[in-house]
């Protein structure tokens, strides 16, 4: 399936494994590993997170690779069932997905798939890296070293871990905390994290990973649509099969509460301060607009994903989560469940408008 990693990861026990799970009740070192340009997202999960001090003591911000190219033969195989080509098992398996749906969107845009920017990730990761610049830049907050470039590409082995700057800051800041562990907030793939425990295994004893990909560990469904979770596959096994520490947030039918509409960022975001303006500017000018053809976009909502890790930092009453046992994903990348697998904590609701209120107030104190 996945491999085995070549290192041995320590065995934190019940105890240990109970204590980084429970709900932080108090300031705590974080780091932001993210891949900020894929989307909007990102962005006011940073902004969000710098703008409450009193909870995040935020440390660094990593920047992850991003890439769309795995859906590009999916639509490719779309586009050729609709120009009247494509067998029959390829027009039943584009159902699923929505891969359809996109390429009848991209024609009726009068586009083609090769009109899509399908970046490398090298070039997911440096747009991100750039973008993160803008943003603090928007809070008027100096990089200073506080952003750091991360892998250029996903992990190709458990052999071959990188040795980027984001790596080489997780690893630092989690050595570097005494009795205060190191808080992860991963918005992406999780390539960075991997590396850093693959290179550094101790370091599981010292972090706690607040993750959102995918579907509960409940559902059925297969995780293929998960961007953040399906990117790096590698990476992704590591975390539920590590033993780290790890808040495993949902992304479907969880995070995906947390949807905002254009009247709202019109009346609590734009106007707000200079963040504010830049936030409302990139919910009116959406990449993935453009990239799923997507349009009467002023009627419709968007999810903004990644502040489910900042909202849960901040108070975790806004995130309802439980202790579960952690998943296998197998091969078909659905949820399986053996005996006698490590401790994680799950999610499974959120308070989107108490989510919501906290963020717009702290818009406001922004300079």
């Amino acid at each position: 399936m996945s491999g085995q990693p070549p290192v041995k990861f320590p065995v934190l026990g019940e105890k240990l494994t109970r204590q980084r799970l429970a709900p932080p009740s108090g300031p705590v070192r974080l780091l932001i590993d993210t891949d900020t340009a894929n989307e909007i997202d990102d962005q006011y999960a940073i902004a969000w997170a710098l703008l409450s001090p009193e909870v995040c003591k935020v440390e660094a911000i990593t920047t992850e690779p991003f890439s769309f190219r795995h859906h590009r033969d999916n639509i490719l195989r779309s586009e050729r069932i609709l120009d009247g080509g494509g067998s029959a098992d390829e027009t039943n398996e584009t159902h699923v997905g929505g891969f359809q749906g996109w390429a009848e969107r991209l024609r009726k845009a009068g586009k083609r798939v090769t009109d899509i920017d399908f970046c490398p990730p090298d070039e997911g990761m440096e747009r991100s890296y750039q973008e993160i610049l803008q943003v603090i830049d928007k809070l008027g907050i100096a990089d200073n070293g506080l952003v750091h470039r991360g892998a250029p590409a996903y992990l190709s082995s458990y052999d071959q871990p990188d040795r980027s700057a984001s790596v080489e800051a997780i690893i630092d800041l989690a050595k570097s905390g005494g009795d205060e562990p190191l808080y992860i907030a991963a918005m992406g793939c999780v390539t960075n994290i991997a590396s850093a425990m693959l290179l550094a295994p101790e370091i599981i004893r010292d972090i706690i990973v607040v993750w959102t990909s995918a579907y509960p560990s409940t559902a059925p469904h297969c995780n293929r649509p998960s961007l953040n979770l399906v990117q790096d596959l590698l990476s992704s096994r590591l975390i539920f099969d590590s033993g780290v520490p790890h808040i495993y947030l949902p992304g479907y039918h969880v995070g995906a509460q947390l949807k905002i509409s254009e009247p709202e960022m019109e009346r609590f975001v734009k106007g707000s301060s200079a963040i504010g303006d830049y936030l409302h500017h990139l919910f009116t000018h959406n990449p993935l607009h453009d990239m799923y053809a997507i349009d009467d976009t002023g009627r419709r909502t968007w999810v903004i994903w990644d502040i489910i890790d900042i909202a849960w930092l901040i108070n975790p009453d806004w995130v309802p989560t439980y202790v579960t046992s952690s998943p296998v994903l197998n091969d078909e990348l659905y949820w399986e469940h053996p005996e006698g697998r490590h401790l994680m904590r799950e999610a499974h609701d959120v308070q989107r408008d108490a989510i919501f209120l906290d963020f717009y107030d702290k818009l406001k104190t922004a300079p």
